[in-house]
């Protein structure tokens, strides 16, 4: 009576406290530190009822795709603190479904990691793992694969990510509409990885994987980060012919692409990302700098970060005028 008691709501706090507020051991920021602080000095919190813990993890969620990583970064802290409180003190399928909760949370760390190219992505990715497998649910497990692969590949072990995208995707039931979908996203971030390792042969295939993927689960729903879609496949073959040095391939991709059909902020502005990585590669910087613009009026976080402050410097710091830039570069805190 006493383990209901405790999943039918917060005991000891409140909800308020337990899920996405600001403690004393969590930042109000979203930079490194708050992201250690989810990681290694979590708020103290009590178990929450299961349908709130969802309701919350769909909200962190929503910042996420909407790229206000600033508010993901303060909801994170209670978010796993609730989430670990809710799994321990549950049984059966009740634990089984907390552990999906914590598993995504991990992810939506992981993810925040990645955009700040911190060292905690690590952390996060193993412990989203192992909180999914506990779960004995394949899609979690599917999605936090991806962001373990793609914290490897950011630490040079490409090759490593690239088997262990494969192994699990081989692993899932392709005629499930969304594990398919989670092969789509395994496949893309895949050929990705092998783009970046120098394989393009490799490349190219896991990007034909993922489209023929597509083509089957196009009405599939509910991955927690990235969709699987026609133009995220657009995307991720842009960024695939940038990581192999070859941006010319990818201009016609961008003549096709329909950014304005994705339906996340986070992903558009992904989009415009990588096209203004091609322009710069292709040496344009007029198109490169246009690019970047679309990147900050779909999310104006997502321009602050380190590998997009980088972008604008290089175009600040170029031989030939690029008008506009400093201001930009002001704007968006690459000026020094």
């Amino acid at each position: 009576m006493r383990r209901r008691q405790m999943l039918t709501g917060a005991v000891g706090v409140g909800v308020t406290a337990a899920l996405g507020a600001p403690t004393a051991n969590a930042s109000p920021s979203s930079g490194t530190s708050a992201l250690e602080g989810v990681l290694y000095q979590p708020p103290s919190a009590a178990p929450v009822s299961l349908p709130r813990l969802v309701q919350e993890a769909a909200r962190a969620r929503a910042a996420w795709r909407a790229a206000e990583y600033e508010t993901l970064g303060r909801a994170l802290p209670g978010l796993v603190a609730a989430a670990t409180a809710t799994r321990d003190a549950a049984a059966g399928r009740e634990r089984d479904r907390a552990h999906v909760a914590l598993a995504r949370s991990y992810v939506l760390t992981a993810e925040l990691a990645l955009k700040q190219h911190s060292d905690a992505a690590w952390a996060a990715s193993v412990r989203a793992l192992t909180a999914a497998r506990a779960s004995g649910h394949p899609v979690p497990v599917g999605e936090a694969t991806r962001v373990l692969a793609i914290t490897m590949r950011r630490s040079g072990g490409s090759l490593g990510a690239v088997r262990l995208l494969r192994r699990e995707a081989a692993d899932l039931d392709a005629e499930q509409a969304q594990t398919a979908s989670v092969r789509t996203t395994l496949a893309l971030t895949a050929a990705h990885t092998a783009a970046v390792g120098g394989d393009r042969s490799a490349a190219f295939d896991l990007l034909g994987e993922a489209e023929d993927e597509t083509a089957r689960c196009a009405a599939a729903d509910g991955l927690f980060t990235v969709d699987a879609t026609q133009p995220q496949v657009d995307v991720y073959r842009i960024g695939v012919c940038n990581a192999l040095h070859v941006p010319d391939e990818g201009v016609e991709v961008v003549r096709r692409l329909d950014i304005s059909a994705m339906p996340t902020r986070e992903r558009r502005a992904r989009a415009w990302t990588d096209i203004g990585r091609m322009w710069h590669q292709l040496g344009d910087d007029p198109r490169t700098l246009a690019a970047l613009r679309r990147v900050e009026q779909e999310a104006p976080q997502e321009v602050r970060r380190p590998a997009l402050r980088s972008l604008v410097s290089e175009l600040l710091y170029t031989p030939a005028r690029v008008p506009g830039i400093r201001e930009f570069a002001a704007r968006t805190g690459a000026a020094a």
